[in-house]
């Protein structure tokens, strides 16, 4: 989640980082930013300090005061560059502090530093549940030593389920996730390449991981 009231900067940001395989929510104020996180809790927030309706330093004051948002990471990314100005943010409950300007390779780096941190599952390059093994580097996948062969959309969607085990996902969500925000495809998109995912996971007769939950979603789920 990027919060951030510089449209050109928000841009950039959504740019690099996706190129990066990062997927950004972006908020233009702090208010906005708030009711965000309500809706869906991102994996590490990127702030900026002077935002309008709610300042950085508040939003992160009040993420920190919420039991959901309370070992989220915090990035933020000001202008503010005075030692004062720094200890303030890491004293609100800011994981790290990024001076405007910045190069991008650096604010790319220390992301990956916290999330290595906080969730090492999203950066970890194997993935591994219930005899199932995701290499991110080779792009390969292998259930109990089977080989399996993914479509690049079903490799994704397998990917993001393994980040998260257990939790249930509805098909707007794996849309957004695997798909983009900005494409437009029809929800039975998601139920037709869970049905390939499946098939491929279950070649070798082994249980389906892969949980349906009615009116909800899907979930990856060794009970399922």
């Amino acid at each position: 989640m990027v919060v951030e009231d510089e449209a050109a900067l928000a841009t950039l940001l959504d740019y690099n980082l996706g190129k990066e395989g990062f997927r950004v929510e972006h908020a233009a104020d702090g208010e906005e930013g708030l009711l965000k996180v309500e809706e869906e809790i991102p994996d590490l927030i990127i702030l900026d300090w002077m935002l309008p309706k709610v300042s950085g330093v508040e939003v992160c004051r009040q993420l920190r005061a919420r039991p959901g948002t309370r070992q989220t990471p915090i990035l933020m990314l000001t202008a503010r560059g005075e030692d004062a100005d720094k200890v303030r943010g890491l004293d609100t409950g800011a994981d790290d502090y990024v001076v405007k300007p910045f190069a991008m390779s650096e604010l790319v780096a220390r992301i990956r530093a916290l999330l290595r941190r906080a969730r090492p599952e999203l950066v970890r390059e194997q993935l591994e549940y219930a005899g199932i093994v995701l290499d991110r580097a080779s792009h390969r996948v292998t259930r109990s030593g089977r080989a399996l062969h993914l479509g690049p959309t079903e490799f994704r969607l397998l990917e993001f389920l393994m980040q998260r085990p257990g939790r249930v996902f509805s098909r707007e969500r794996l849309l957004d996730a695997v798909w983009g925000s900005n494409t437009y495809v029809e929800l039975r998109t998601v139920d037709v390449h869970i049905g390939r995912l499946r098939k491929a996971l279950c070649e070798g007769a082994e249980d389906n991981p892969i949980r349906t939950v009615r009116s909800a979603g899907y979930s990856l789920d060794q009970q399922a």
